[in-house]
């Protein structure tokens, strides 16, 4: 069963007087509640207290003005129940607060009429009372005592009774009314009511006793004992219900695209009930429609109103997303990345979160697009080439890096940075730039050579080998090998540097070792048939110029030849 359907039979059974099936049931609605719900904890408390459970109906109403705190009927629970506790400074301040917060609350204003008249009326002398309920064994030595043991096992008349230690006056009030407060009083003064029950002795102490037993009857008709106030009557849920007949017939009418009529229901489910959640549906259609701005100040108005209502964090975070979509739309990136920010910041889900990631990466690229200038481009490189001239590197490196954004399929831009960054001798950058110059431009030569160069610098060797054959074959078909001489250089280099050893005086297997920590030369000498070839050659050498006709063979002998692996005499 719902929520709802719990409440309902919780008040006919508290019309009934069934307080403990009252209190189950309302105990079952809070539980299926899908928010916190402060009339069904302010109904509960009701059943507390009309069961006499002051304590659990204290905590009930105080969980209800935690959950709806300008409720001015929640605090009618709070004081009542603080009554019924003997805490009548306490229950005076909490019908005080009811009625700051609704002047015309008129349980609030009886209640505190009763409070102080309590407090002001005709009190007993204290004969004692401070001392006597002030005493730390009071309670074990009524449970110690035959005639009030058994009274001792009822929690509520224990929590009376340590009342009573704040105000021991209050008993005054109580002491006509609850019979056993008699029995507790004569007990702690040591008198015995029991004393005359069998023999004539016996029934001339009964005479006196009469009058006793009337005087309490018509104090208790001039001070009326103050009794729960009547079950809170949920004037939202009957609106309620029908806000949410209201969407369901706008949900209707939204799955069959008939967005006008679906906005209609949603507005009158919103007049009905303030409940954000029918504006995030009305903002639906009107985003379906195309009416992005509709959709956006709907929205904005669900957030503010979200806020004064304290909505669950969840249905803000979701309009807060669906302002984002709106942008979106509206083809604004950065205000689409502000609200799917703001979403994640009152709940993270990963549908936004992907959203966000997603618009983030289109928002730059599109900025980088918008930044895209060819002239101002042109002004950067020469500024940059002015720089590099007077050999301000530095800023070299930010003029091609503005070149670079405002041209960014121009290779001159990559290239010319890293010829700087090679300057500052940030050498992987600047292969990095190159690796992107002829990723855009495979023939730009330019580039490779100053991969090579910067390979070489880190000591990368074999790689700059590579580069640089690759730079050769295709200066030869678009160049005509104008930059041959510059590559066989570079080549050059690399080659004697490669396995350049450390001293003259290196032994054979030094010269192994450090021959090995070049990848291509260990993977020669991995290969199984470089390793056949190899052996038969210390057998027959002259099988080795057989061998040496295959190009690829013959390419690897001359790596070895040249790491001093094999010698030559």
């Amino acid at each position: 069963m719902s929520a709802d359907e719990f409440k309902q039979q919780g008040n006919a059974a508290f019309v009934a007087k069934d307080y403990v099936k009252a209190i189950d049931l309302f105990t079952k609605a809070i539980e299926v509640s899908e928010t916190p719900n402060h009339v069904l904890y302010s109904n509960r408390s009701a059943c507390y207290a009309s069961d006499k459970k002051f304590k659990e109906a204290l905590k009930d109403a105080e969980e209800c003005v935690k959950i709806s705190p300008n409720w001015s009927k929640g605090y009618n629970r709070v004081g009542a129940a603080q009554f019924g506790l003997s805490q009548l400074d306490e229950a005076e301040k909490s019908y005080k607060k009811a009625l700051e917060l609704d002047s015309s609350n008129k349980a609030a204003r009886d209640g505190l009429e009763h409070v102080q008249s309590s407090k002001a009326g005709p009190q007993m002398p204290d004969l004692g009372l401070s001392q006597m309920f002030n005493d730390p064994n009071l309670i074990q030595n009524l449970k110690n005592n035959p005639k009030t043991s058994d009274m001792m096992k009822d929690p509520q008349l224990v929590a009376k009774l340590e009342g009573y230690r704040n105000n021991p006056q209050s008993i005054s009030q109580d002491l006509f009314t609850d019979r056993r407060l008699m029995t507790i009083m004569a007990a702690l003064l040591g008198i015995d009511l029991n004393m005359g029950d069998s023999g004539a002795g016996g029934e001339q102490k009964q005479e006196p006793a009469k009058p006793a037993e009337q005087k309490p009857k018509q104090e208790s008709e001039q001070e009326p004992k103050q009794e729960p106030e009547s079950m809170e009557v949920d004037e939202e849920s009957s609106s309620k219900a029908s806000a949410e007949a209201e969407k369901t017939e706008g949900n209707k009418f939204y799955k069959a695209r008939q967005f006008e009529e679906a906005i209609e229901h949603y507005n009158k489910a919103w007049e009905l009930h303030k409940d954000i959640t029918y504006l995030n549906n009305r903002s639906a259609a009107e985003f379906e429609k195309g009416e992005y701005d509709t959709a956006i100040k709907t929205l904005t108005d669900a957030v503010e109103e979200g806020r004064e209502l304290r909505a669950d964090y969840k249905t803000i975070a979701k309009s807060f997303a669906r302002i984002g979509n709106s942008y979106y739309k509206l083809k604004d990136l950065r205000k689409a990345v502000e609200f799917y920010n703001k979403s994640l910041t009152e709940h993270r889900t990963g549908d936004v979160l992907n959203k966000l990631r997603s618009t983030e990466k289109e928002l730059k690229k599109v900025e980088a697009e918008a930044y895209i200038n060819p002239e101002k481009a042109e002004e950067a490189r020469l500024q940059g080439k002015e720089f590099f001239t007077k050999g301000d590197w530095p800023a070299a490196v930010k003029a091609y890096t503005e070149m670079v954004k405002r041209a960014p399929q121009d290779v001159r831009g990559y290239s010319n940075r890293a010829a700087a960054l090679a300057k500052l001798m940030s050498f992987p950058e600047a292969i990095e730039d190159c690796d992107k110059a002829v990723s855009i431009d495979p023939n730009f030569v330019r580039a490779y050579i100053r991969k090579a160069t910067a390979q070489i610098a880190v000591k990368e060797y074999a790689a700059a080998l590579e580069t640089l054959t690759i730079a050769r074959e295709r200066d030869a078909q678009v160049n005509k090998s104008a930059n041959v001489r510059e590559i066989d250089q570079l080549y050059a280099k690399a080659s004697s540097q490669r396995f350049q050893p450390a001293s003259d005086n290196e032994s054979p297997e030094q010269t192994y070792e450090r021959a090995m920590r070049d990848p291509e030369v260990a993977s020669i000498m991995k290969d199984p048939v470089m390793q056949s070839i190899l052996s038969q050659a210390q057998q027959d050498p002259a099988a080795l110029q057989e061998h040496i006709k295959n190009p690829e063979v013959f390419r690897k002998i001359q790596v070895l030849i040249q790491a001093g692996i094999i010698r030559t005499r």
